[in-house]
């Protein structure tokens, strides 16, 4: 029997990711998996259990209801989903008062591709479809898989390429036959010593090889979201590049890939501080290249750094952790219409976010 998504269907799709990148809103990534949580909370000394994180993620979710002008949707981790306030309410139902999408991370993390230089690929097909109609049967509306590509002497490799696009085309396409609007992630890591001109480079074959697989997949690109990295020198790069330059080749590298039926491309942070993401984006958004797509961000550590800082998982210390993110999310949605001005600076607002080799 022939599957196709219907008209009505397509419709919604698209209305979705319209909806996730309104002007001036973006998405905060809080799907870190229990084991990445827990190396967030170690860094505030903090213990991770269950009931620490239910505590955390009740502080990003249940602040002043002004944060929903600048963040439109929110990623969550499985645990999260079906996790409650304080007083009994479910998550799902707050962030929905507040007129917030839920989405799901919906892949189960990395595992190596033999006989390459470390390069990996991303599991979690299996049971897919049965995961993607009860997440949304529970609310939620769009989901996130994330692939993993490394730039080396001879990576990434046409074999870690092709890999990790046709599982994010195939990935897509499940998501859209169950009313998810699936968010096409080729993280390309910020490691290594490679210059602005080689991450440019990288970032479009990546990117090419990706809209070939989706289009071999007949995946519906108007009811989907990419989320890629800015194009940066890698860390370990000794010839830095200013944001007006790192903007420039990011939109360059989008325009000769990306077609404009997508809606919208919502930028990970990729290990930068909170400032650099926020400036990045900002210089993005003003590149005198047309760009028709909306171009914002899908954050977590850029967004959440100096909220953690200031919590420190300490009850007396919640509205200071509310008033940090209410402050990087303004942020965010101002430089994602190319519209910041700056004063956002926080203590751990500076500080690097990188960690190599990142894992979810």
């Amino acid at each position: 029997m022939a599957v196709h998504l219907t008209t009505e269907l397509k419709a919604e799709l698209n209305r979705i990711a319209n909806a996730i990148t309104a002007p001036g809103k973006g998405i905060l990534a809080a799907d870190e998996s229990t084991g990445t949580m827990g190396k967030r909370l170690a860094n505030i000394g903090a213990e991770n259990t269950e009931e620490m994180r239910r505590q955390y993620r009740q502080l990003l979710f249940t602040g002043e209801d002004v944060v929903a002008e600048n963040i439109s949707g929110v990623i969550l981790f499985h645990e999260t989903l079906y996790q409650k306030a304080d007083d009994g309410t479910l998550f799902a139902d707050i962030l929905k008062k507040k007129g917030i999408i839920k989405g799901i991370k919906v892949d189960k993390g990395v595992v190596p591709l033999m006989n390459t230089d470390g390069e990996c690929t991303t599991q979690g097909l299996d049971g897919l479809s049965e995961r993607c109609a009860q997440y949304k049967k529970d609310g939620c509306d769009f989901a996130k898989w994330r692939c993993v590509l490394k730039i080396g002497h001879n990576t990434p490799s046409p074999l870690s390429i092709l890999e990790n696009a046709n599982v994010l085309a195939r990935y897509a396409s499940i998501c859209q036959m169950n009313g998810l609007v699936p968010i096409v992630e080729p993280e390309i890591l910020p490691d290594g010593d490679h210059d602005l001109r080689r991450s440019q480079k990288v970032t479009e074959k990546v990117l090419a090889a990706c809209y070939k697989a989706l289009s071999d997949h007949n995946v519906y690109l108007e009811g989907t979201l990419l989320k890629p990295n800015m194009c940066t020198p890698g860390m370990g790069c000794a010839m830095r590049a200013t944001p007006v330059e790192i903007g420039m080749a990011t939109v360059t590298a989008l325009s000769r890939t990306v077609p404009p039926a997508v809606p919208g491309i919502t930028f990970l942070s990729g290990g930068q501080s909170e400032e650099e993401a926020t400036a990045n984006l900002n210089a993005i958004n003003q590149v005198p290249i047309k760009r028709p797509w909306t171009l914002t961000f899908s954050f977590g550590r850029a967004l959440q750094a100096s909220v953690l800082a200031a919590w420190g998982g300490k009850t007396e210390n919640i509205k200071a952790g509310q008033n940090q993110l209410r402050t990087r999310a303004k942020a965010n949605g101002e430089a994602a219409m190319g519209k910041f001005g700056g004063g956002a600076a926080s203590a751990a607002g500076g500080q690097s976010l990188f960690i190599a080799n990142h894992q979810y």
